[in-house]
């Protein structure tokens, strides 16, 4: 079928849908192939019409195209069978069984003999996999997702979940055009034509001495269109009845806004030629919510699940889903730079538009808080309080008296920073002024509103600066900024007024309104009212945003159902644009919305961020922040876009940064450094004036991140400065080590032992922090899980209370398929799923995939030889493993196909460490051979590698493995060798610093960063835990055997093999050891963290000879 011909259909589609033709609609859908309509098939899964289902399925696939497409059937055809069991109609399922399920068999025999045994269970619950089935509706809940997730990965609907942006009515204006085009053909064109017929070509009759008007006045085809349907073809067509006389447009009442009067916005036709954005905006080109065919004037979101990557589900047979690859754009911020504790709820965040590292937050408790996010520091921290409660309306007083709980509804600095507002929950706001650093001033207090003050914003028509507010009272007001007298109250809402968007083109200044009832109105500083009046998409909490140009209007907004919308609005018809898609079908809670550098659009949704190219209505990529994020997060850009505030769960506030971000924030840290050391090193003096010098670098940021700056990247180390300040820097002289060497001195645990085993190889916490995963030597995987109680409210790891060894009630363990010869002799590794959902582990044998919930084998793949030695998951898609082997490949291989897509070859020697950036788009290796690679993820090609410098005169062991992690900033790694510890940049792969291990003292066992990757924490030989500061590898904890280990192994060789960090609590590591044993360490509740970090020109004082020691090492001299 040609292309055209494939277009026709779409017009005809959407014709149909128009006309309330559903069955034909769906009929049509699926005969052509053209256009799957996933609202229609979840409708029918809900409905439980297996039939239909099916049926509208086999217009696009067949059982047995591929394993997508026979995933998806199956999954529907056991979803009827077990209905049928659940109903105890056992002739049914029998059928089913036989007729349905009876050709999976030849795929997987062992499966369908399992779905047979299902017969002979009185529930088939008892089944273990099946013991979490609820009922028919959330059962048919669970398996939607997993196949929307088959339906998006599968190529045979590629290009099919999506219906074309058209214009509405698009197959009714063709036809118009089509009858005008003809009509001017006409020899003798008559006045008003009467058109009966679309079979024939229009002709006019004989003429009869009147002349035609001209063909813009009159329309030839009409019609009353069907309820909350379009208009009638005469609406889109070019013959229009004489149009009532309406309001000028956007762009006419702003240059003319004197001549404009304010009368009831006119009801008549929408004009091609010119139409006005007053009876536009009224009456909006949008479908009906029910519509399912998106559109560039629709307010419908198509609201598919973004694939997640392997499925959470337990289920029988084994299901992977689909995460795209896709890669966000460097330039937005996706790192977590900062992350501050702000002590009770952020509810609104603005940047200062000039100091951009200045962070103004307002909480949900009435608390104002000022940060510098480059240091950290809280310069300023205020509670709620009326400052001169004797001028306060006897309104606000009773409702102080009654509740005397006020939050914050929104903060904003003024366009030159010097002023900022705070709305309340409670009539008033309240402006200080700014004089930098902690210099903050109350200037203005006024009443504004009654009841809550629902935003705030500052504008300068007649170049004055003004203050404008919102409220529950349904009005707008204007105040002067400097007096606080108020200029003008706009009145016309009929709901409390949520928002406030003040704007100006050319000279002329305005206000854009939205108020609770989904009306958005536009206001002149004339006090002559509204000039516009139409409906906001969902209708409920909307905000509205101009791109930072001011030349696009953005708005978002979320129903009382939850549907949420980001659409951009054109303003000269006053029409919806474009609608952007990749809401979550139901937000829990008002979505929030920014914009930045002209370009994207980003909103919190669904426990994360998202974001858009404003030129593009498909969600572009969301980001999770590391976790820990609120359902629907508050989020802020700074002006430049480099750095973006979020809100968080616990009080918290992450700052994610790009690049660019990265860069200001570790310029911040050098300068801070600089000013508040007596000496710096002259690495980190010359870093320090590469990035104040080279701000412009965007496309290189590692090349300019001082190592000093590396300890800025925070995840959790909250009101933590990077200067350490606990030490005067007059007292830097007597610095000294800290050293542990009692049980008391810190908190210690060693974990229960259901279970004994040789020795620990692999150690690491799940991703959710409240349980640690090990695997022993002898290919066990072991699981402790700590249990929310109230000892324990969180849940998370602890060293203060004990876990659980955990295991499911069928009493099976994790065992990985050993080795042949000597499993002692193999290289363990295993690597965790980011949902903590799955692991894939190996022991020399075949790599295995587990469930983590009921411990069973999903998978087995691989067998040796070779085997593989190193495990890691892509950070974009769980489907996709690198996998180090100890034959020195690396095999990039897919799970949900089943094959390896590269194989990397680099190393000499077996592959020890694997780490992806998720920034720089690279894989970081390393090998037994002491060699580090760089391999670019997109092509898979080397672009860099070398060979770790071994320190001389050291006697030749065996092959020692090398160990690479990435920095929180994703830009620097850390690499781990018994000889040394060094961080590296990646691009230029240049040692940054380095901290090599004394020939006399016991060789390093393993070591990683903190979860902020402030510190990184080292165990040896000789059973000793260093910690180390990042910033510079220099010591300043040890924690000594005789802290953590009893008296009759202090003489043995037990010591740790493996070492692994808290994921949200930085202060937080535990040891795996070799008598099997597992150790959690935290520092005592009064010091709170590991030392003191020693000034940057003193070394640390020297240890035992049997102990790590740190003296003046190559490290302090400036790297080549």
């Amino acid at each position: 079928m040609s292309s055209l011909s494939r277009e026709l259909v779409f017009l005809i589609l959407q014709f149909l849908d128009e006309e309330k033709f559903k069955e034909t609609v769906h009929k049509l859908e699926q005969e052509s192939g053209f256009f799957f309509n996933m609202k229609y098939f979840e409708d029918e899964v809900h409905n439980g019409n297996w039939d239909e289902v099916e049926k509208y399925l086999s217009g696009f696939t067949k059982v047995d195209d591929n394993r997508y497409s026979m995933k998806i059937f199956f999954e529907i055809r056991k979803q009827k069978y077990l209905e049928a069991l659940d109903k105890h109609d056992r002739p049914k399922a029998v059928e089913i069984l036989v007729k349905d399920l009876k050709v999976f068999s030849t795929f997987n025999e062992e499966l369908f003999k399992e779905i047979t045994q299902l017969l002979t269970l009185e529930n088939f619950r008892e089944n273990e996999q099946l013991s979490k089935y609820g009922d028919t509706k959330s059962a048919r809940s669970i398996m939607l997702v997993e196949l929307k997730k088959l339906i998006e990965a599968n190529p045979l609907f590629r290009d099919k979940l999506q219906f074309p942006t058209l214009r509405n009515s698009r197959l009714r204006t063709l036809i118009n055009q089509s009858l005008n085009w003809q009509h001017q053909l006409c020899k003798n064109p008559r006045p008003n034509p009467d058109i009966k017929t679309l079979f024939v070509d229009h002709s006019c009759g004989p003429p009869n001495g009147a002349r035609a008007p001209s063909p813009v006045n009159n329309p030839l085809l009409g019609g009353i269109p069907k309820a909350g349907g379009f208009p009638p073809l005469g609406a889109h067509g070019p013959f229009q009845p004489t149009a009532s006389p309406v309001p000028t447009p956007l762009a006419g009442w702003m240059s003319s806004p004197s001549s404009v009067p304010h009368p009831a916005v006119s009801a008549g036709p929408i004009a091609l030629g010119g139409p006005s954005i007053s009876a536009a905006l009224k009456h909006p080109r949008t479908p009906p919510t029910a519509l399912d065919y998106p559109s560039a004037d629709s307010e419908h979101v198509s609201k598919r699940t973004r694939p997640m990557g392997i499925s959470d589900e337990v289920s029988l047979g084994q299901a992977h889903g689909h995460s795209p690859a896709f890669k966000a754009p460097d330039d937005l911020p996706k790192t977590v730079a900062r992350t501050l504790t702000q002590g009770s709820s952020p509810m609104s965040m603005d940047f200062h538009p000039i100091k951009q590292t200045l962070l103004l937050v307002g909480t949900n408790v009435g608390d104002i808080g000022l940060w510098e996010v480059g240091s950290r520091e809280r310069l300023v921290q205020k509670t709620f309080k009326v400052w001169d409660i004797s001028k306060c309306s006897m309104p606000l007083q009773a409702a102080l008296v009654k509740e005397p709980v006020v939050s914050v509804n929104r903060v904003i600095w003024s366009p030159d920073g010097s002023l900022f507002g705070v709305a309340y929950s409670r009539h008033i706001v309240q402006l200080y002024s700014y004089h930098g650093g902690e210099d903050m001033r109350q200037h203005l207090e006024i009443d504004a509103h009654v009841g809550g003050v629902n935003d705030i914003s500052f504008s300068t028509p007649n170049k004055q600066l003004c203050v404008i507010t919102c409220g529950d009272d349904k009005t707008i007001k204007v105040w002067d900024a400097a007096t606080g007298v108020k200029r003008h109250t706009f009145e016309g809402h009929e709901a409390p007024v949520y928002s406030i968007c003040p704007h100006y083109k050319e000279n002329i200044q305005f206000i854009f309104s939205t108020a609770l009832d989904g009306k958005i109105k536009a206001w002149l500083y004339d006090n002559m009212g509204s000039r516009v009046d139409y409906d906001a998409p969902g209708r409920w909490c909307t905000t509205m945003a101009y791109s930072a140009d001011g030349t696009r209007l953005f708005s978002c907004g979320t129903s009382k159902d939850g549907e949420s919308y980001i659409v951009e609005w054109n303003e000269s018809e006053g029409a919806v644009k474009r609608t952007y898609q990749g809401f979550h079908k139901r937000s829990l809670g008002v979505v929030q919305f920014d914009t930045t550098k002209n370009r994207y659009l980003a909103a919190g949704d669904d426990f994360s961020i998202k974001f858009w190219d404003m030129d593009n209505v498909q969600l572009l990529t969301a980001i999770d922040g590391d976790g820990g994020l609120q359902a629907s997060p508050r989020i802020r850009f700074n002006k430049e876009g480099s750095l973006l505030a979020v809100s968080g769960n616990e009080n918290v506030i992450k700052v994610m940064a790009n690049s660019d971000g990265l860069r200001l924030l570790h310029t911040f840290e050098n300068v801070s450094s600089e000013s508040s050391k007596p000496a710096i090193s002259s690495l980190a003096a010359a870093a320090a004036a590469a990035a104040a010098t080279s701000a412009g670098l965007t496309d290189r940021p590692a090349n300019v991140v001082s190592i000093q700056g590396m300890n800025g990247d925070s995840r959790n180390m909250v009101d933590v400065k990077p200067v350490i300040t606990e030490e005067p820097n007059d007292k830097s002289k007597i610095w000294k080590l800290t050293e542990v060497s009692e049980p008391s001195q810190c908190r210690s645990l060693r974990l229960p032992e259901n279970l004994r085993v040789a020795k620990i190889s692999r150690l690491i916490f799940t991703n959710s922090g409240n349980a640690i995963l090990a695997l022993a030597s002898n290919a066990i995987h072991l699981l402790w899980k700590w249990q929310r109680n109230d000892r324990n409210a969180t849940g998370k790891a602890t060293a203060s209370l004990p876990p659980q060894q955990w295991q499911p009630a069928s009493g099976i363990l994790m065992t990985n398929d050993a080795a042949e010869n000597n499993p002692e002799e193999a290289v363990p590794c295993f690597a965790l799923s980011k949902n903590d959902s799955y692991v894939m582990s190996a022991s020399g044998g075949k790599i295995s995939l587990f469930n983590m919930m009921t411990f069973k084998t999903m998978a087995t793949f691989m067998p040796p030889p070779p085997a593989a030695t190193f495990l890691a998951f892509h950070p974009q898609d769980n489907n996709i493993i690198a996998i180090g082997m100890d034959d020195s490949t690396i095999q990039i291989y897919n799970v949900r196909v089943d094959e390896v897509k590269s194989k990397l070859k680099g190393h000499s020697k077996r592959i020890t460490g694997l780490a992806f950036s998720n920034v720089l788009n690279v894989l970081v290796s390393s090998g037994a051979d002491a060699q580090l690679c760089v391999w670019n993820t997109d092509g898979w090609e080397k672009q860099r590698s070398k060979v770790l410098p071994l320190p001389q005169g050291r006697p030749n062991t065996a092959p020692s493995d090398t160990r690479v992690q990435f920095h929180q900033d994703q830009a620097h790694f850390l690499v781990v060798h018994e000889t040394q510890l060094a961080i590296y940049e990646t691009t230029k792969l240049e040692c940054m610093k380095q901290w090599p291990v004394r020939e006399s003292s016991a060789p390093i066992t393993h070591a990683t960063f903190s979860c902020d990757s402030q510190l990184v924490y080292a165990s040896f030989m000789d059973a000793t835990i260093c910690v180390f500061s990042s910033a510079n590898l220099r010591l300043r904890c040890r924690v000594n055997p005789s802290a953590y280990l009893p008296a009759s192994l202090s003489n043995s060789n037990v010591h740790p093999l493996v070492i692994a960090a808290h994921p949200q609590e930085p202060n937080m590591f535990a040891v795996g050891l070799s008598d099997g044993g597992v150790h959690i360490f935290e520092p005592v509740e009064s010091e709170g963290k590991w030392g003191v970090a020693p000034p940057a020109e003193n070394g640390s004082a020297s240890g035992a000879a049997a102990a790590p020691s740190v003296g003046a090492s190559a490290s302090d001299q400036p790297q080549r």
